[in-house]
Protein backbone atom coordinates (compact mmCIF):
# COMPACT_ATOMS: atom_id res chain seq x y z
CA UNK A 1 0.00 0.00 0.00
CA UNK A 2 0.96 3.67 0.13
CA UNK A 3 4.07 4.71 1.98
CA UNK A 4 3.44 5.09 5.69
CA UNK A 5 3.27 8.47 7.40
CA UNK A 6 3.63 9.57 11.00
CA UNK A 7 0.55 11.78 10.66
CA UNK A 8 -2.16 9.83 12.44
CA UNK A 9 -5.15 11.32 10.62
CA UNK A 10 -4.10 10.33 7.10
CA UNK A 11 -2.74 7.32 5.22
CA UNK A 12 -0.18 9.01 2.98
CA UNK A 13 1.17 12.44 2.10
CA UNK A 14 1.74 13.93 -1.33
CA UNK A 15 3.53 17.21 -2.00
CA UNK A 16 3.24 18.85 -5.41
CA UNK A 17 6.19 21.03 -4.37
CA UNK A 18 8.06 22.15 -1.24
CA UNK A 19 8.06 25.63 0.22
CA UNK A 20 5.68 28.32 1.42
CA UNK A 21 5.65 31.84 2.85
CA UNK A 22 4.60 32.30 6.47
CA UNK A 23 1.22 33.98 6.96
CA UNK A 24 0.22 33.69 10.64
CA UNK A 25 1.46 32.80 14.16
CA UNK A 26 1.10 29.06 13.60
CA UNK A 27 3.84 29.33 10.97
CA UNK A 28 6.48 30.67 13.37
CA UNK A 29 8.05 27.28 14.15
CA UNK A 30 7.10 25.53 10.92
CA UNK A 31 8.02 21.83 11.05
CA UNK A 32 8.23 21.71 7.25
CA UNK A 33 10.81 24.49 7.19
CA UNK A 34 12.85 22.65 9.83
CA UNK A 35 12.71 19.43 7.82
CA UNK A 36 13.62 21.15 4.55
CA UNK A 37 16.66 22.81 6.14
CA UNK A 38 17.93 19.40 7.21
CA UNK A 39 18.11 18.59 3.50
CA UNK A 40 19.81 21.89 2.71
CA UNK A 41 16.76 23.76 1.35
CA UNK A 42 15.76 27.31 2.38
CA UNK A 43 12.20 27.60 1.06
CA UNK A 44 10.17 29.53 3.62
CA UNK A 45 11.67 33.02 3.48
CA UNK A 46 10.05 35.86 1.55
CA UNK A 47 10.98 35.50 -2.12
CA UNK A 48 12.61 32.09 -1.67
CA UNK A 49 12.28 29.50 -4.44
CA UNK A 50 10.06 26.45 -4.42
CA UNK A 51 11.37 22.93 -4.78
CA UNK A 52 9.69 20.95 -7.56
CA UNK A 53 9.76 17.17 -7.66
CA UNK A 54 10.38 14.34 -10.10
CA UNK A 55 8.18 12.50 -12.58
CA UNK A 56 8.53 9.41 -10.42
CA UNK A 57 7.16 11.35 -7.47
CA UNK A 58 4.13 12.45 -9.50
CA UNK A 59 3.36 8.84 -10.44
CA UNK A 60 2.93 7.82 -6.79
CA UNK A 61 -0.77 8.77 -6.48
CA UNK A 62 -1.62 6.77 -9.60
CA UNK A 63 0.05 3.74 -8.07
CA UNK A 64 -1.73 4.26 -4.74
CA UNK A 65 -5.04 4.52 -6.59
CA UNK A 66 -4.47 1.19 -8.34
CA UNK A 67 -3.63 -0.44 -5.02
CA UNK A 68 -6.77 1.00 -3.44
CA UNK A 69 -8.86 -0.28 -6.35
CA UNK A 70 -7.53 -3.80 -5.88
CA UNK A 71 -8.30 -3.72 -2.16
CA UNK A 72 -11.56 -1.80 -2.66
CA UNK A 73 -10.53 0.46 0.19
CA UNK A 74 -9.92 4.19 -0.38
CA UNK A 75 -6.84 5.91 0.98
CA UNK A 76 -6.69 9.30 2.66
CA UNK A 77 -3.94 11.48 1.16
CA UNK A 78 -2.86 14.69 2.90
CA UNK A 79 -1.83 17.31 0.36
CA UNK A 80 0.48 19.08 1.11
CA UNK A 81 2.54 18.64 4.26
CA UNK A 82 5.48 20.65 2.87
CA UNK A 83 3.61 23.46 1.09
CA UNK A 84 0.30 25.27 0.74
CA UNK A 85 -1.46 24.34 -2.50
CA UNK A 86 -3.25 27.70 -2.50
CA UNK A 87 -0.24 29.98 -2.15
CA UNK A 88 -0.60 32.72 -4.78
CA UNK A 89 2.60 32.61 -6.85
CA UNK A 90 2.64 32.63 -10.63
CA UNK A 91 5.10 29.76 -11.01
CA UNK A 92 2.81 27.44 -9.05
CA UNK A 93 -0.14 27.67 -11.46
CA UNK A 94 0.94 24.89 -13.87
CA UNK A 95 1.83 22.60 -10.98
CA UNK A 96 -1.57 23.22 -9.42
CA UNK A 97 -3.23 22.37 -12.73
CA UNK A 98 -1.25 19.14 -12.82
CA UNK A 99 -2.44 18.35 -9.31
CA UNK A 100 -6.10 18.84 -10.29
CA UNK A 101 -5.61 16.37 -13.13
CA UNK A 102 -4.05 13.80 -10.81
CA UNK A 103 -6.90 14.23 -8.33
CA UNK A 104 -9.44 13.58 -11.06
CA UNK A 105 -7.51 10.49 -12.16
CA UNK A 106 -7.49 8.97 -8.64
CA UNK A 107 -11.09 8.58 -7.40
CA UNK A 108 -10.01 5.99 -4.80
CA UNK A 109 -7.87 8.59 -3.02
CA UNK A 110 -9.56 10.98 -0.60
CA UNK A 111 -7.51 14.13 -1.09
CA UNK A 112 -7.23 16.16 2.12
CA UNK A 113 -6.32 19.69 0.97
CA UNK A 114 -5.34 21.87 3.93
CA UNK A 115 -4.63 25.58 3.61
CA UNK A 116 -4.11 28.78 5.57
CA UNK A 117 -5.35 30.66 2.50
CA UNK A 118 -9.00 29.59 2.06
CA UNK A 119 -9.76 32.90 0.35
CA UNK A 120 -7.83 31.62 -2.68
CA UNK A 121 -9.51 28.24 -2.98
CA UNK A 122 -12.64 29.22 -4.90
CA UNK A 123 -10.72 30.93 -7.69
CA UNK A 124 -7.91 28.37 -7.92
CA UNK A 125 -9.81 25.07 -8.09
CA UNK A 126 -11.31 24.28 -11.51
CA UNK A 127 -14.51 22.67 -10.24
CA UNK A 128 -16.55 25.66 -9.09
CA UNK A 129 -19.87 24.23 -7.78
CA UNK A 130 -19.30 20.58 -8.76
CA UNK A 131 -16.31 19.33 -6.79
CA UNK A 132 -15.12 15.72 -7.16
CA UNK A 133 -16.43 13.43 -4.44
CA UNK A 134 -12.88 12.54 -3.38
CA UNK A 135 -11.81 16.09 -2.41
CA UNK A 136 -11.83 17.28 1.19
CA UNK A 137 -10.99 20.90 2.00
CA UNK A 138 -9.61 22.12 5.30
CA UNK A 139 -8.22 25.26 6.86
CA UNK A 140 -5.87 25.86 9.78
CA UNK A 141 -7.11 27.85 12.77
CA UNK A 142 -4.69 28.42 15.64
CA UNK A 143 -6.59 31.00 17.71
CA UNK A 144 -9.76 33.09 17.63
CA UNK A 145 -8.05 35.72 15.47
CA UNK A 146 -8.16 33.28 12.57
CA UNK A 147 -11.65 31.82 12.88
CA UNK A 148 -12.60 34.01 9.89
CA UNK A 149 -11.02 31.29 7.76
CA UNK A 150 -13.86 28.97 8.74
CA UNK A 151 -16.42 31.44 7.40
CA UNK A 152 -14.77 31.04 4.00
CA UNK A 153 -14.39 27.28 4.41
CA UNK A 154 -18.10 26.69 4.92
CA UNK A 155 -18.88 28.27 1.52
CA UNK A 156 -16.80 25.69 -0.38
CA UNK A 157 -18.84 22.76 -1.77
CA UNK A 158 -16.52 19.89 -0.82
CA UNK A 159 -17.82 16.55 0.43
CA UNK A 160 -15.85 17.11 3.67
CA UNK A 161 -14.87 20.42 5.25
CA UNK A 162 -12.42 20.24 8.12
CA UNK A 163 -10.43 22.37 10.54
CA UNK A 164 -6.86 21.78 11.71
CA UNK A 165 -6.46 23.45 15.10
CA UNK A 166 -2.80 22.44 15.32
CA UNK A 167 -0.79 23.97 16.74
CA UNK A 168 -3.55 25.28 18.97
CA UNK A 169 -2.16 28.54 20.37
CA UNK A 170 -5.17 29.92 22.20
CA UNK A 171 -8.85 29.49 22.89
CA UNK A 172 -11.01 29.35 19.77
CA UNK A 173 -14.04 30.50 21.75
CA UNK A 174 -12.99 33.27 24.13
CA UNK A 175 -13.51 36.67 22.53
CA UNK A 176 -11.48 39.05 24.69
CA UNK A 177 -9.64 41.06 22.02
CA UNK A 178 -10.67 43.16 19.02
CA UNK A 179 -11.08 41.40 15.66
CA UNK A 180 -11.66 38.01 17.26
CA UNK A 181 -14.67 35.76 16.84
CA UNK A 182 -15.63 32.54 18.63
CA UNK A 183 -15.42 29.45 16.45
CA UNK A 184 -18.67 28.31 14.83
CA UNK A 185 -18.92 24.73 13.59
CA UNK A 186 -21.88 25.04 11.24
CA UNK A 187 -20.96 23.45 7.92
CA UNK A 188 -17.86 21.75 9.37
CA UNK A 189 -17.55 17.95 9.31
CA UNK A 190 -14.30 17.31 11.18
CA UNK A 191 -11.89 19.03 13.56
CA UNK A 192 -8.29 18.00 14.26
CA UNK A 193 -6.72 19.55 17.36
CA UNK A 194 -3.29 19.34 18.91
CA UNK A 195 -0.35 21.12 20.46
CA UNK A 196 2.92 22.22 18.93
CA UNK A 197 6.05 20.09 18.89
CA UNK A 198 9.70 20.95 18.48
CA UNK A 199 12.53 22.50 20.45
CA UNK A 200 10.73 25.86 20.65
CA UNK A 201 7.21 24.54 21.06
CA UNK A 202 4.57 26.76 22.62
CA UNK A 203 2.68 24.73 25.26
CA UNK A 204 -0.99 24.01 24.68
CA UNK A 205 -3.55 24.55 27.44
CA UNK A 206 -5.67 21.41 27.53
CA UNK A 207 -8.71 23.51 28.41
CA UNK A 208 -8.46 25.00 24.91
CA UNK A 209 -8.57 21.46 23.51
CA UNK A 210 -11.49 20.52 25.75
CA UNK A 211 -13.44 23.51 24.47
CA UNK A 212 -13.00 22.26 20.92
CA UNK A 213 -13.89 18.67 21.83
CA UNK A 214 -17.02 19.70 23.73
CA UNK A 215 -18.15 21.96 20.90
CA UNK A 216 -17.70 19.09 18.44
CA UNK A 217 -19.69 16.73 20.65
CA UNK A 218 -22.50 19.27 20.94
CA UNK A 219 -22.56 19.92 17.19
CA UNK A 220 -22.18 16.30 16.06
CA UNK A 221 -18.81 17.04 14.42
CA UNK A 222 -16.10 14.37 14.29
CA UNK A 223 -13.15 15.17 16.58
CA UNK A 224 -9.56 13.98 16.30
CA UNK A 225 -7.01 14.78 19.03
CA UNK A 226 -3.59 14.40 17.45
CA UNK A 227 -1.14 15.18 20.25
CA UNK A 228 -0.39 17.28 23.28
CA UNK A 229 3.03 18.02 21.82
CA UNK A 230 6.30 19.01 23.40
CA UNK A 231 9.90 18.65 22.36
CA UNK A 232 8.78 15.84 20.05
CA UNK A 233 5.32 15.08 18.70
CA UNK A 234 5.10 12.06 21.02
CA UNK A 235 6.21 13.92 24.15
CA UNK A 236 2.80 14.63 25.64
CA UNK A 237 0.96 11.61 24.33
CA UNK A 238 -2.45 11.44 22.67
CA UNK A 239 -4.72 10.91 25.66
CA UNK A 240 -7.27 13.57 26.53
CA UNK A 241 -9.12 12.96 29.78
CA UNK A 242 -8.13 9.30 29.78
CA UNK A 243 -8.96 8.34 26.19
CA UNK A 244 -7.93 8.80 22.60
CA UNK A 245 -10.14 10.68 20.15
CA UNK A 246 -9.76 9.21 16.68
CA UNK A 247 -13.00 10.19 15.00
CA UNK A 248 -13.22 10.67 11.22
CA UNK A 249 -15.97 12.21 9.12
CA UNK A 250 -18.47 9.96 7.40
CA UNK A 251 -18.01 9.77 3.64
CA UNK A 252 -20.00 7.89 0.97
CA UNK A 253 -19.08 4.23 0.64
CA UNK A 254 -17.06 3.10 -2.35
CA UNK A 255 -19.24 1.30 -4.90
Amino acid sequence: MAESTAIEWTDATFNPWWGCERVSPACAHCYADTLARRYGHSLWESGSPRRFLSERHWRQPLRWNRQAEVQRSPLKVFCASMADVFENRDELAPWRQRLWTVIEQTPMLHWQLLTKRPENVGVMVPWREAWPANVWIGTSVENSRHTFRVDILRTLPAVVRFISAEPLLGSLFLNQKPNRRPLELEGVDWVIAGGESGARHRPVNLDWVREVRDACLAAGVSFFYKQRGGRTSKSGGRLLDGRTWDEFPLVPAVA
